[in-house]
């Protein structure tokens, strides 16, 4: 829910951002080769449904899903670090890296726009 019109922006890049990460972390699964004798589904639960379990609340626009996407992108963010290190700069890693810190930006820029009027 939106307090102030302001909020409507912030809230619609979030949602880019949002759909973002979840795009490159679908693409970086099969690019530039998916993990051999690991099952596919497997890899893209583990890496989807953390996200997607906030997808209703995330495009809704309520504050207390964008709490918790922040909670959740600190862990993709971390991992994605750790990854763009080991890798030496790939582009995946480098790109999810990038995603995933604009994303928490927005999200906190988000909350911070979208504060209810006290009276």
């Amino acid at each position: 829910m939106l307090h102030n019109p302001k909020a409507r922006h912030t809230a619609q890049a979030t949602q880019f951002l949002y759909l973002a990460v979840l795009a490159t972390l679908l693409i970086t699964t099969f690019y530039p080769v998916p993990v051999e004798g690991v099952s596919i589904t497997l890899i893209l639960s583990v890496k989807l449904i953390p996200l997607l379990a906030l997808a209703v609340p995330v495009f809704r626009g309520h504050n207390r899903g964008y709490i918790w996407l922040a909670f959740v992108v600190i862990f993709y963010f971390t991992q994605a670090v750790v990854s763009s290190w080991l890798s030496q700069g790939a582009p995946g890693p480098v790109t999810l890296m990038i995603l995933t810190l604009l994303l928490f930006i927005m999200a906190m820029v988000h909350l911070k726009v979208n504060r209810p009027v006290t009276g």
